[in-house]
């Protein structure tokens, strides 16, 4: 609160993984103002998050050996109102698919990154798209599943459906440009868990993804293995 000056703020885990081997995310509060967020490695700096920027575009990641955040107040007549804040995320940097989702969400996923996804994602799992909810304020998509699967998930992103079917619903969230809508057909639904949130990732059609995983089974190079029934 009141921010002046600048601060260093060097982010550890507490685990004894590699720095290079880890990637921080840092996402500002809602009305986060005041400050700059850099980068900073030996005296130099980059820039993150520019004064009053927030919301979902405004996640920055990087990785652990390259550098701490340093945060400079910007100049202001009335520093009483202001309030620099911020969220991050220590995660293990397994493929630069995580990154990708962060960076690229409405890009398709190659056959590859389908299969990897499966095996690293928080939550996987068979369903349909019932609805979607566009927030023009946060640029965002909530996609609401019934899903007929429940491969994993890492939170209680999706519950029991109270019609006693045996099935699940629950929301994921991307992007808004990505222009997601409602539709006929299943989909396997892959992705991560960000800042509290279920963000999408890899999605292909149901059918496609039994031919991407078949094609792999045959030729010895599936990365994990998952029941297709």
């Amino acid at each position: 609160m009141y921010p002046t000056g600048a601060l260093i703020v060097n982010v550890r885990p507490n685990t004894f993984a590699p720095a290079r081997h880890l990637t921080v995310c840092i996402k500002p509060i809602p009305g986060s103002s005041g400050a700059n967020v850099y980068l900073e490695k030996m005296g130099v700096l980059r820039l993150l998050v520019r004064d009053g920027e927030h919301g979902p575009r405004r996640v920055r990641c990087f990785g652990l050996d390259q550098g701490g955040l340093f945060v400079e107040a910007s100049p202001q007549q009335d520093i009483g109102r202001r309030t620099t804040g911020f969220q991050y995320e220590l995660v293990h940097r397994r493929s630069g698919s995580d990154l990708l989702q962060l960076s690229a969400p409405c890009r398709p996923c190659s056959d590859t990154e389908v299969l990897l996804a499966v095996c690293t994602s928080d939550f996987v799992v068979r369903g349909s798209i019932q609805n979607v909810t566009n927030e023009l304020e946060l640029q965002e998509s909530a996609i609401h599943l019934h899903v007929s699967r429940l491969y994993r998930q890492k939170s209680k992103v999706f519950q029991p459906n109270p019609d006693g079917s045996g099935h699940w619903l629950g929301c994921i969230k991307t992007l808004l440009e990505c222009g997601v809508r409602p539709g006929h057909g299943d989909f396997l639904f892959t992705g991560q868990m960000r800042f509290g949130e279920a963000r999408l990732g890899c999605a292909p059609r149901f059918t496609d993804f039994q031919r991407m995983y078949r094609d792999a089974e045959e030729k010895g190079l599936n990365p994990c293995e998952i029941s297709m029934g």
